[in-house]
């Protein structure tokens, strides 16, 4: 089955229009059209190797959503016209201790949903920036036809990346929540955790950015250049999720933990982050980190998001327009994730 795509080529040239052969069903498979892909920021660092792990020609994208087209002969999950979707993950090992336990995201023999090694074909997986994809029902996600499924999208990497670490740490009513930074993460950390109940407190170092985090369900809203609104946090927050890929002070939002407390985080900055090793010791503070959810938690996420309205928010783009998205990207200039149009690959010449 062929497949329109935009791939990467090399870490140094644009993506460009390709084509790719997926696979035959096999019996659990189902064959998806792709609807619509959000792009996520490792989509960049990995068509660019930026992370050195790179294999080319590479189609990225892993948050899609799309229709069932075809089903194996023992699927028992979906039907043909249902729809579907994906993330990270198209497969495991099924056997380790993680994977028994619906926590496929930490299985150390997992196979992602691109630039990964295929154990079936030989080859690399390929993502979303395509026409269809075939993949395991146990690693495919059933999406409400009540959600928007363009903003639904970047749930499959962006929602579940903080879903997971709010519902872990059981974050709720009564908790006081920091999240660090307004993007494609803080953006849903905020509305997550405001779901859940919690007294949430955006801190960013734009104070551009308050209105938004307010209308998102923020409560209070912190320039942390300030020191004195930084300090008047000061051991007052149940639970901070930080999710900065940039360089920044860890030691500054741990200081507003009350005793107890928990920071985790989801943001991936390239350097080291030295922590001072009292701002734990004073007060039985813990620093941690998450990854994405598991296939269990990632649909409790989606059947979450249906019931509360829940879904991202997006610019669309064409797929023509995914470089100058990826140039956007690299400025912050998007509220709050692309999400690219499948629609638009008829437009490329292949």
């Amino acid at each position: 089955m062929s497949a329109r795509a935009y791939a990467a080529r090399s870490a140094t040239t644009p993506l460009a229009p390709f084509t790719l052969e997926r696979r035959e069903l096999l019996d659990h498979d189902v064959a998806i059209d792709i609807l619509y892909c959000g792009v996520c920021h490792s989509d960049l660092h990995q068509a660019r190797n930026e992370w050195k792990n790179s294999t080319f020609p590479m189609v990225p994208g892993h948050e899609i959503v799309g229709k069932i087209a075809q089903v194996g002969p023992k699927v028992t999950k979906f039907k043909v016209g249902d729809l579907a979707g994906v993330g990270c993950l198209v497969d495991s090992c099924r056997t380790c201790p993680e994977c028994q336990r619906g926590l496929q995201q930490y299985c150390p023999d997992q196979t992602q949903t691109y630039n990964s090694p295929d154990r079936i074909s030989g080859g690399s997986t390929a993502g979303g920036y395509s026409e269809n994809i075939v993949v395991d029902e146990a690693y495919t996600l059933r999406i409400s036809p009540k959600l928007d499924l363009a903003a639904t999208a970047p749930l499959l990497c962006a929602g579940i990346t903080t879903f997971s670490p709010l519902r872990h740490w059981k974050v709720g009513l009564g908790h006081k929540v920091g999240v660090v930074g307004l993007g494609g993460l803080g953006h849903m950390a905020v509305k997550f955790a405001h779901a859940f109940g919690a007294h949430v407190v955006l801190f960013t170092t734009s104070p551009g950015k308050a209105d938004d985090a307010l209308r998102l369900g923020a409560d209070e809203v912190v320039v942390s250049k300030h020191p004195h609104e930084m300090k008047a946090h000061l051991r007052s927050c149940d639970f901070i999720l930080d999710c900065v890929s940039a360089d920044h002070d860890i030691n500054a939002y741990l200081a507003l933990l009350k005793v107890d407390g928990v920071l985790t985080i989801v943001g991936a900055p390239e350097n080291p982050m030295p922590t001072a090793v009292f701002s734990l010791i004073t007060g039985r503070r813990s620093f941690a980190g998450s990854g994405i959810g598991g296939l269990p938690e990632t649909q409790e996420m989606l059947d979450f998001c249906a019931e509360h309205g829940i879904v991202c928010d997006i610019e669309m783009i064409d797929i023509q327009s995914i470089n100058q998205a990826y140039d956007r990207l690299l400025k912050g200039d998007v509220k709050y994730r692309f999400v690219i149009d499948i629609a638009s690959l008829k437009k490329s010449a292949t």
